[in-house]
């Protein structure tokens, strides 16, 4: 049977995203002073990162001369020296620490991503009965203090024998909710009548949800992956996991330059190390993060 007024289709992302250009009035004195003010913004950003490497370089005569010094006189790498000579007389095997770290989080990383995702898409573009309630509880869970739920998160995972486990440590970290109020908030920014375009050209609401709600929300998933990333990347999950062969390596290289002035400088070079790889992380994917916070709600 012939269709009657076909309406042509328009790609997905001329659809929703219509290129505007938009000529600014701005003098070449504004120019300049607005590059100014960004330029010495991006210099106070990059302070404590220079900082941070130049300690890690310092010999221990020169970590606490007052004022501190933004380089090395003498810069050294001794410190790594040590580091690594301390971390390979551990017990257990630094590859282990570091298998328990990447595992933990890349798996927490993308299992809340997941849940979070399929959740927010009822909340965002659903119509049921208590849908605004649900919305409205989401945002409350974001001003509880986590601490609060230390004893309910042991007891469950106590009862469901997942002490000194994976899960133990990939769990709590699921369950959050700053996902769900992420992703529920870009999504409700998709025209509805995009939806319901796909539904009567006959896509399931799963297929909707894969096929045309994931790739729009790009770049709030991503945002979400670098913010769990970052946030399970330097945690210690002492709290459920006491088996030397489960700790992460947060917590194996704290122990190691739990030593006292003699070990300040290795200290200075884990604090580098583990920052190396959120920052990789966060620099490359920087733009889906701006792009995320001003459609979600979130400005600060």
């Amino acid at each position: 049977m012939a269709r009657t007024n076909d309406v042509p289709r328009v790609s997905l992302r001329r659809r929703i995203f219509t290129n505007r250009t938009h000529r600014v009035s701005r003098s070449r004195s504004g120019n300049f002073f607005m590059f100014l003010f960004v330029g010495v913004l991006a210099v106070f950003s990059a302070v404590p990162l220079i900082m941070s490497i130049g300690m890690s370089l310092k010999p221990i005569n020169e970590l606490y001369l007052f004022p501190p010094t933004l380089w090395p006189r003498n810069a050294t790498g001794d410190n790594y020296k040590m580091l690594f000579s301390l971390i390979n007389s551990t017990r257990v095997a630094f590859s282990r620490y570091a298998f328990n770290t990447v595992f933990i989080t890349v798996a927490a990383t993308a299992i809340h991503v997941m849940i979070a995702s399929m959740a927010a898409y009822p909340l965002a573009k659903g119509r049921f009965p208590g849908r605004t309630a649900l919305n409205q509880m989401v945002q409350l869970a974001l001003m509880f203090v986590p601490a609060i739920a230390d004893v309910i998160n042991y007891q469950t995972i106590v009862s469901l024998g997942w002490l000194d486990t994976y899960m133990a440590a990939i769990a709590p970290n699921v369950a959050t909710t700053l996902g769900l109020f992420l992703i529920t908030n870009y999504m409700v920014t998709i025209p509805d009548t995009l939806l319901e375009a796909a539904r009567i050209d006959g896509c399931s609401d799963f297929r909707i949800y894969r096929s045309i709600v994931m790739p729009i929300c790009k770049p709030a998933w991503l945002t979400l992956i670098i913010i769990m990333f970052q946030n399970m990347w330097g945690q210690t999950h002492t709290a459920y996991l006491y088996k030397e062969a489960m700790k992460t390596l947060p917590y194996a290289l704290t122990q190691i330059t739990t030593g006292g002035y003699i070990r300040a400088g290795a200290a200075q070079s884990v604090g580098v190390l583990m920052l190396i790889v959120p920052a990789v992380i966060f620099v490359f994917n920087q733009t889906k993060i701006l792009e995320t916070m001003a459609s979600s709600g979130i400005k600060e």
